[in-house]
């Protein structure tokens, strides 16, 4: 099939190319259409359009609250009238329904009184904004496949510096902007034909910059892993333009017919609504997996196949993990975190996340709460033997229900799996893990 002949040949253009023997440009576009395709495929296994659509529902509950903090917080700096333009905004590509939506959301604000509230009130208004951020959290950890989340102390302490201290900065931000646009001197400067259309074209970019610059903060800040700047700016550009375009089409497509309208009633505001949420949330959850993908350029391939680990593979990983972690304690260094396990070991952290949490079970190392989770041996190197590490990866996923007394067996095949299980206790209960360190260290 001529079809067929044609994706082997991109596949193999894009996939089995040695891109240190290209010229730059040429390598950075195969990398790019290495990432998109990347990021096809974890669309179209629909864990990202699920992510999205689940946060459209916690968005349509916490939207109140999160604005009602947001109200209150700017209201002490006097800034709360600039919350309406910000949102109309925001809800731009809605058209005339956006703004009816943003005139309903501030009305809504509005009556909110404080006072009344109490303190559990306001108690339960913090913990609907936090748990909408945590929510947020839990979507970008699972595209960039991280498995440990913040300790619940370092989750509040985050989320309330970002609601505490992000709108300030937003809306001082955009105050400055407009006060910039609107002084007398870029008036003047604007009968100037050069300067006006310079002033003309950095007003039409700016939208496009300032949402990078909120998507760049952003996957900077919310995956509970270190975010390269030059890859959490690459895929918040991607995102933004894509944000941007998508609003401009939503607008001219979508919000302008009245099919909705004559097919939902009085619902149909509702509904586009929801529908501009969800793209806006896949987008930015677009944004992420390139974010990741150019930060992991060697996950790419295991997004193009499912890898599974072998009984030996599992083994040899578990062994050069705590060889690590072990060597790094030994020689007082910094404790490894699991994406940087992940990245030494070339290995997906999801395959690795499996190992550490058994590991973990079987108390052979304990983790340790900073910035970022790492990992420490939870015993002395010479009390942690190579057997026992073997023996917990063995073990793995064993449960009462089916283990290696719950099956049906016969004598002679329990006696050749206990002449196994004694040759490999002989070779390896006497080494520790401080032999395996020392040892190396010998030879090198």
């Amino acid at each position: 099939m001529p079809f067929t002949s044609l994706q082997q040949k991109i596949q193999h253009l894009l996939w089995e190319t040695e891109l240190g023997q290209l010229p730059k440009w040429q390598s950075f576009n195969i990398r790019l259409l290495r990432i998109f395709q990347a990021v096809i495929k974890d669309l179209s296994e629909g864990l990202l359009t699920l992510r999205a659509m689940s946060l459209v529902y916690t968005t349509l509950l916490s939207i109140i609250p999160v604005l009602a903090v947001c109200f209150f917080i700017l209201k002490g700096f006097g800034m709360h009238n600039q919350m309406e333009p910000v949102l109309l905004q925001a809800l731009a590509p809605l058209g005339d329904q956006g703004e009816t939506i943003t005139k309903q959301i501030i009305a809504f604000v509005d009556q909110i009184d404080v006072g009344l509230l109490g303190a559990m009130g306001i108690v339960f208004l913090f913990y609907t904004v936090i748990s909408l951020i945590h929510k947020i959290e839990r979507a970008f950890n699972h595209t960039w496949h991280i498995t440990e989340y913040r300790s619940i102390t370092q989750r509040i302490s985050d989320y309330l510096s970002v609601i505490m201290i992000g709108p300030i900065l937003i809306f001082t931000a955009l105050a400055f902007t407009a006060a910039i646009t609107s002084s007398s001197i870029i008036s003047k400067l604007s009968s100037v034909k050069l300067f006006a259309f310079i002033f003309e074209t950095t007003g039409n970019l700016l939208p496009y910059l300032l949402v990078i610059i909120a998507f760049t903060a952003v996957y900077l800040l919310v995956p509970n892993t270190r975010v390269k700047f030059r890859s959490a700016l690459l895929g918040a550009t991607i995102a933004g333009v894509l944000w941007q375009t998508t609003g401009w089409l939503f607008a001219s497509f979508i919000a302008s017919s009245g099919n909705y309208a004559a097919v939902y009633s009085s619902f149909a505001i509702l509904i586009i609504f929801m529908v501009w949420l969800y793209l806006s949330w896949l987008i930015l959850l677009i944004g992420a997996a390139i974010t990741y993908y150019h930060q992991h350029p060697d996950k790419m391939l295991t997004a193009q196949n499912n890898l599974i680990l072998s009984a030996r593979m599992k083994e040899k990983i578990a062994l050069l993990t705590m060889y690590h972690i072990g060597k790094n304690f030994h020689e007082n260094l910094e404790p490894w975190s699991a994406s940087d396990l992940s990245d030494v070991l070339n290995i997906p952290n999801e395959c690795l996340s499996s190992i550490l949490h058994t590991l973990e079970s079987d108390r052979i190392i304990t983790r340790h709460q900073d910035r970022d989770i790492t990992y420490l041996p939870a015993l002395s190197l010479e009390n942690i033997s190579i057997n026992r590490i073997l023996e917990a990866i063995r073990t793995q996923d064993e449960s009462s229900r089916l283990n290696l007394d719950s099956i049906n067996s016969v004598n002679i095949v329990d006696k050749t799996a206990d002449k196994l299980n004694r040759i490999n206790t002989d070779a390896t209960a006497s080494v520790t893990l401080r032999d395996l360190i020392t040892n190396n260290e010998a030879d090198t």
